[in-house]
């Protein structure tokens, strides 16, 4: 009590002080970096708004995000900023993620601009899965090394999606040396196609040889009704364009209604090649299974051998599965590819498929790997062993339990308050990337510590996604978290379900991340699309 007299005994004689012009005046206060400020200087990059982002600046030094400041900064003017100068950011940020898409920034800047010489002394070969920065990469070697290296870019070309213009004229040059044929092209336009890239595949379709060729025209009305265009049946027959078209009209058609459309599909599909024939069968059947249709299995043996796509192969064994046909199970996942068929699931129903075959040696192996897996599958493998009990008391979870001083050092990381920030900031991207730099290859006391942080700190996705990377020690209470729970257990009361299903829902589904939204659309804990959304709203009234 006196301490707190004589502070304001103190207080008063300045204020006297101040007032009778005897002290003098303090200088003004500098208010710390603010939140606000950042959001705002993040709005005026987005609009490309230089001037606003350069006042803005001087009030963020010193903000956890600074960074991200100084990179905003400096990409709005890439084009025209000098080699030191990026260099001199990369220096002072390096090891940081913004730091690394500067990088890559810099040297896409440089490639569109033709500066071979720069691009060659930050470039390396290895550049991940960046699309854009390898086709740079390529045409810078092409100017070294000439066209031998322009195949390089060929695997590229292989997608449904939009690739970037640096590709461009690596394909162009392609198509020029006969590199990428036409069946290449029509490949890629059935890819297109399959990923409803529309505006891909007409782009590829209308720059076919003549033969091959689809109209503009062709397709708008393929467009408008591409079910009723399929059962009149009038296309190009004798043309291979023609032929396409009508596969494309197929897929169109199938991708809301396969059972609908499969009388039209069975009248026209005798006027095909076989080899496309088949590939249509398989787009039915592919459509019919995710669509629930029980014939979808019958449809999937109507494609023979034909290639097929991951989630078809997926597809092709759910349907066998849901009309119990084991024999077709077995064969589906001995048609996969070997990277796909040793995911556990496969592995664990390949085993039922061989057990229902009567080669119990055959399942039991699998089985017995697959128990000694941390996994779901390794749970069923063990209970169809007889060992589920034992399995359940394997499963052992050992918390690490860190202590105060642990969890607060980790937190004042610069990394792990940037992680923070930006996820309370609502840019959940940028906060995804520092994460994923923060447990990159740590041992498994690191992760754990990481991610019983990130629970305490709300950030349940990546509390849940860094406990399942550990490799022998485990916490199924992170790896499980049941966030919520009073909510939870109010919804599941109210509409007579489980718990324990609710809360799988939405730890498959969101994480628990409240603010998640879907490239689809899907918002929310269970992620639903808004119309399903309010559609049950009004059945609940």
């Amino acid at each position: 009590m006196r301490a707190v007299l004589r502070f304001s005994s103190v207080i008063f004689a300045l204020a006297a002080l101040v007032n009778i012009g005897a002290l003098p005046a303090f200088a003004e206060p500098i208010a710390p970096p603010s939140d606000a400020d950042l959001l705002a200087a993040r709005a005026a990059f987005e609009r490309g708004d230089r001037a606003r982002l350069e006042t803005l600046a001087p009030k963020l030094a010193g903000h956890v995000l600074e960074p991200y400041v100084d990179y905003w900064r400096l990409k709005l003017r890439l084009e025209t900023a000098g080699d030191d100068e990026v260099r001199s950011h990369l220096a002072r940020w390096t090891g940081t993620p913004v730091a690394d898409r500067l990088r890559a920034d810099w040297l896409k800047s440089l490639g569109k601009r033709g500066l071979w010489n720069v691009f060659a002394l930050d470039w390396v070969s290895a550049v991940g899965d960046d699309v854009e920065l390898a086709c740079y990469g390529i045409q810078y070697r092409r100017q070294k090394e000439g066209d031998a290296v322009i195949g390089a870019a060929k695997p590229f070309w292989f997608t449904g999606q939009a690739t970037p213009d640096a590709c461009e004229p690596l394909f162009a040059a392609l198509i020029a040396k006969g590199e990428l044929t036409p069946a290449d092209r029509r490949a890629r336009f059935r890819l297109a196609t399959e990923a409803g890239n529309v505006r891909l595949a007409q782009a590829i379709a209308v720059d076919l040889p003549p033969d091959d060729r689809i109209t503009a025209r062709e397709f708008a009305h393929v467009d408008n009704a591409p079910a009723f265009v399929l059962a009149k049946g009038e296309f190009r027959w004798k043309q291979r364009g023609g032929r396409e078209l009508a596969l494309y009209a197929l897929e169109r058609a199938a991708r809301t209604d396969a059972a609908g459309v499969r009388a039209a599909w069975e009248k026209q599909r005798e006027r095909l090649p076989q080899a496309d024939r088949l590939y249509g069968n398989a787009k039915i059947a592919y459509h019919a299974a995710r669509q629930l249709q029980p014939q979808a299995n019958t449809w999937f043996a109507e494609a023979a051998a034909v290639a097929l796509t991951e989630a078809q192969h997926a597809w092709r064994v759910r349907a066998a599965l849901r009309a119990g046909a084991w024999p077709d199970v077995l064969a589906a996942i001995d048609a996969m590819p070997p990277a796909i068929a040793q995911e556990a699931a496969w592995r664990y129903w390949r085993a039922r498929a061989l057990a229902a075959a009567g080669r119990t040696g055959e399942a039991g192996a699998i089985y017995a790997a697959l128990a000694e897996e941390f996994n779901f599958y390794g749970i069923l493998a063990a209970e169809a062993l007889g060992r589920g009990a034992e399995k359940m008391r394997d499963l052992k979870s050992e918390p690490l339990l860190p202590s105060a001083d642990a969890l607060a050092a980790f937190g004042e990381r610069a990394e792990v308050r940037r992680a923070v920030k930006l996820a309370e900031l609502d840019m959940r991207p940028e906060s995804q990337r520092e994460w994923v730099a923060i447990v990159r290859g740590q041992p498994d006391d690191g992760l754990l510590l990481a991610a019983e942080y990130a629970r305490r700190r709300g950030l349940y996705d990546r509390a849940i996604n860094t406990a399942d990377r550990t490799t022998a020690r485990h916490d199924f209470g992170l790896r499980y978290l049941m966030p919520f729970r009073e909510h939870f257990a109010a919804a599941a009361r109210a509409n007579d379900v489980d718990i324990a299903l609710l809360f799988a829902l939405a730890r498959q589904e969101s994480r628990f991340a409240l603010d998640i939204v879907s490239s689809a659309g899907a918002v929310g804990l269970m992620q639903l699309m808004p119309p399903t959304a309010n559609w049950v709203a009004k059945q609940l009234n």
